[in-house]
């Protein structure tokens, strides 16, 4: 593939998770308004809408959380706005949020596990990095794709983010391997230059398949393993 450059042979295989390993189900929106329209009586459009508005509006003001106490009290408060958005009672809007929490709205891609349970049939170890809330276990155990995963890296727990080298490192650093043994897939042209700049190989993919020379399916993600090829395990003759 165009832009990959020669390294190590591969001991690891590091993921981002949005819109790489998962991507966000629109269809949640409508089965969440049209439960709470039901629930509370509610116009569903309105329920949507002002659900997706408050997503937007809180969207980035969750970097600096480091811990999962932290983001509990996000949550609490983002479900409080909520409920002034939606002419909700805040016990309401709990129920709300506990029905249709943020994992929720996460889809696996599709042949995700099949991918990664490939990957570590070749004893590759594998990790996620994704600029996220401290919760990332709990978002891959509801996507199915705990089990397969040695590593998950939230960078808000780290207090560094991609593109910044730091967060590759701490990813790195947490699989056990060198940097130079991991092939690092994102869906942003920004995070694969970074992690190329650390010493990774790295390819970008684009689901949407709009995107000239990008991965578009996640299972493009084992031929691109065979050519960098993997690496023999330690005392292996």
């Amino acid at each position: 593939m165009s832009g990959m450059t020669s390294h190590s042979t591969l001991r690891a295989v590091l993921f981002d998770r949005d819109d790489t390993i998962a991507y966000t189900d629109p269809g949640v929106y409508r089965e969440a308004a049209l439960w709470a329209a039901q629930t509370f009586g509610l116009d569903p459009h309105e329920v949507g809408a002002g659900m997706q508005a408050q997503w937007q509006a809180r969207a980035f003001s969750w970097w600096h959380l480091r811990t999962q106490a932290q983001e509990d009290t996000f949550w609490d408060e983002y479900s409080l706005e909520l409920a002034r958005r939606l002419n909700l009672t805040p016990t309401q809007a709990a129920q709300l949020s506990a029905r249709y929490p943020y994992e929720a709205f996460m889809k696996p891609v599709p042949d995700a596990r099949a991918v990664l349970e490939g990957l570590r049939a070749r004893g590759l170890r594998l990790g996620v990095l994704s600029n996220t809330l401290p919760s990332i276990d709990r978002t891959l155990a509801f996507l199915g794709l705990n089990d397969l995963i040695d590593a998950a890296v939230a960078t808000c727990t780290v207090g560094i983010h991609k593109p910044e080298p730091g967060a590759y490192h701490a990813a790195a650093q947490a699989l056990g391997v060198p940097a130079g043994t991991v092939l690092f897939i994102d869906d942003k042209q920004e995070n694969v230059d970074a992690a190329r700049a650390v010493g990774m190989h790295a390819a970008l993919i684009d689901l949407s398949g709009d995107t000239p020379g990008a991965l578009r399916r996640l299972g493009e993600v084992t031929g691109l393993v065979d050519r960098i090829g993997v690496a023999t395990p330690t005392g292996t003759r």
